[in-house]
This record gives C-alpha cells, structure tokens and sequence, in this order.
C-alpha cells in the first residue's frame, strides 16, 4: 500500500527546482553562492527550530536546505508503512507522528511517539531494507526530509556537511538503540 503522503511527496520533488539534481555539471561551489528559492528558504527556517542542527554555520544550512526539502502530513495520513520501500528519513519540526509495528496476530501496537525533534526513518538512508514499521500522523505535523539520494549528494560533493550530518544521525540511532534495549529488558522476565 502506498501511502497518500508518498505520492504527494513524489510529485513535488518532480516539481521542485531542484539545482543540483538537474545541473549535475554545475561546481558545488558555484552553487553555494546561488541564493536560496522560497522553498529552500522555508526548509531553512524549519531546520533552525531544531536543536539538531544548531552546530551547523549558516552556509552549512544554506547546503543542506538545497538537498532536503519539507511537507506537511495530515492528521491520520500515513508517512509510510510497514513493507514499504525506505528511500527518506523525516525530522519532525512540530506535530506528532506514532510508529505502529504489526504483530504476529496481524494487528498494529504503538512503540512510540514522536514529537518536535525527533527523527523517523533513519535506517532507509542506510541500508535499503523496507520499513520496519508504519508511522501515522496523530496531529497535522510538518517533517524535514532527507532523502537517499539528497544524502548521498551531501556525502559525495560536501563530504564535511554530509559526515557532520551522518556522525548526528548515528548519534540518534545510537540514542533509540539504548532506549529499545532499556524497555525490552524490562519486560524480560527475571
């Protein structure tokens, strides 16, 4: 099932001026100095509401604000779902989004809730196996994307940005992987 959100996020990044994808001859520090389009500009200011990336300098955000993009995800629309292909991760600015994870029975439990700065999805940028869980809106909310390819455009063409970006996102993983080893050793039997 594809979800709602995947196809509107697919026609506007085929709609997007997206420089760098359709000028791959052009320097990237040539496009450095390229002003930012309204679009970019708005994917800025949400970066700048999230502590995540308050160590990057301005032309930093300038960078990445050129390879990500941002949506808004309607209350009960899913983000993606369990099977799907992963080719993004999110970065929630405001909203909240719940990860629903089917059972052996074929229902859906709740393993989390995520709010302002939290981030979904993050293993699809590194590895290519399909989503371990759905994620739906719970209330409207308004995510940062970063895709597969925008990711590897960083990692490739501005390897300090992209590694600076990769070393916060492991960091999150890092983070998530402590806290599911927490809670599943709770309810571990003595």
């Amino acid at each position: 099932m594809i979800s709602s959100f995947y196809i509107r996020r697919k026609e506007r990044n085929e709609s997007l001026q997206q420089t760098d994808f359709q000028e791959p001859h052009m320097n990237p520090a040539d496009l450095l100095y390229r002003e930012l389009n309204e679009h970019e500009e708005k994917t800025r200011d949400f970066m700048l509401r999230l502590s995540l990336f308050d160590a990057f300098k301005s032309e930093d955000l300038d960078v990445l604000a050129r390879h990500m993009n941002y949506s808004e995800v309607m209350r009960g629309e899913y983000l993606f779902t369990e099977g799907d292909r992963g080719d993004f991760m999110c970065f929630v600015v405001h909203g909240l989004l719940e990860v629903l994870k089917k059972t052996i029975h074929g229902d859906y439990r709740a393993i989390a809730r995520l709010g302002k700065g939290s981030t979904i999805g993050e293993m699809s940028i590194i590895d290519k196996a399909p989503r371990s869980a759905s994620v739906i809106a719970r209330q409207p909310t308004v995510v940062i994307i970063l895709t597969k390819k925008g990711f590897d455009i960083l990692t490739e063409r501005y390897p300090t940005v992209g590694i600076t970006l990769l070393k916060k996102i492991m960091r999150l993983l890092s983070l998530n992987m402590r806290r599911t080893s927490s809670k599943l050793a709770d309810k571990m039997p003595a």
